[in-house]
């Protein structure tokens, strides 16, 4: 009797730790699934979190090219046919001249300032090495004319003078590209010079803007 006791109850402990080991089991494979659903979350955070912000920056770059590649508002184009160099005068179909046959010298263009008109054919071939070309009327005030002179300073690959001839108050050309506006304060000032300083539509990218004609 007392034999069959014993052996009860040894079995009964057995089913008991059998029982805690089964139990023990189960925690253990809950912990791993919550451990991997969790690790799956934060890599799935991680991966979307990076791939957010790779996305965010390839459409601030895409807006900024296409920003870049679009024309300033108002301004015109020609078609440049020939850039040949001539020592004769040239009857440029734009004023002042954006482009075309021109002087074998080009005007020194690293941000300077002239005080008398210069010579169209030499302007023309500093727009040929990607400089700007600032001009300015009597109609433009002393203010305006001092702003922008100021700005050619801080700018390379630009240059500023008096134009008579030209219809508005201020005009910046490019080869092959002109804006008029009416003061220095015009907010396209600044973007037709950041777009076409050494711009896509310079033909000879990187040439020199000195060692040509002071003023």
């Amino acid at each position: 009797m007392g034999s069959t006791r014993a052996k009860q109850q040894r079995a009964d402990r057995r089913a008991k730790i059998e029982e805690m080991r089964r139990a023990e089991a189960a925690r253990e494979r809950r912990s791993r699934i919550i451990t991997w659903t969790l690790s799956g979350a934060i890599v799935a955070g991680v991966i979307g979190g990076s791939w957010w912000f790779v996305q965010d920056a390839q459409n601030k770059k895409e807006a900024k090219q296409a920003a870049a590649a679009a024309p300033v508002k108002g301004e015109k184009t020609f078609k440049v046919p020939e850039r040949n160099h001539v020592t004769t005068p040239v009857d440029y179909k734009m004023s002042p001249a954006a482009g075309g046959n021109h002087n074998p010298a080009w005007m020194n263009c690293n941000g300077d300032v002239y005080a008398k008109q210069v010579n169209e054919t030499n302007a023309v071939h500093s727009l040929e090495h990607g400089a700007v070309w600032v001009t300015y009327t009597d109609k433009a005030t002393e203010k305006d004319v001092n702003t922008l002179k100021e700005r050619v300073k801080a700018t390379p690959y630009t240059m500023i003078s008096p134009f008579a001839e030209q219809s508005s108050a201020v005009a910046l050309s490019a080869w092959g590209k002109q804006l008029n506006v009416d003061s220095a304060s015009d907010p396209r000032v600044q973007k037709f010079l950041d777009k076409y300083v050494q711009g896509r539509q310079t033909p000879e990218p990187g040439a020199a803007c000195t060692g040509g004609l002071p003023a």
